[in-house]
């Protein structure tokens, strides 16, 4: 046996009076079809913007990258320098070193820096 359904008495009412109108329902659509065309065209614009955003992220991460590479051998140079005006000052100190004990071994009083500085003044 099949399943029966009830209706009740109010729900046989003419459907017609329920539905909305033929030019109601073309309005909304046509609403609708606005925001979704609206829609649309905001996430296009989005997307340009993001790719717009993605390319400039690219550019920047290469400038990062030269920036860092260009670091990179500036350090490796300062380094360097800084190796060879320390191995210039040691020979200079070498130097002044040795001839401080030649003119110690001639006898030659050699001023030392407080000695120097009243002389200068």
């Amino acid at each position: 046996m099949a399943p029966t359904l009830l209706v009740p008495a109010s729900a046989s009412v003419d459907r017609t009076k329920q539905q909305p109108d033929e030019g109601v329902l073309r309005k909304r659509n046509e609403e609708l079809e606005k925001q979704l065309k609206k829609a649309m065209e905001r996430e296009e614009k989005m997307r340009e913007e993001l790719q717009r955003m993605w390319e400039r992220l690219r550019v920047a991460e290469e400038a990062e990258e030269r920036l860092c590479s260009q670091l990179g051998e500036l350090e490796a140079e300062a380094v360097d320098q800084a190796r060879s005006y320390r191995s210039n000052i040691m020979t200079l100190m070498d130097q002044l070193s040795a001839a401080q004990k030649l003119l110690q071994a001639a006898s030659i009083s050699v001023p030392t820096s407080s000695t120097s500085s009243l002389l200068l003044s």
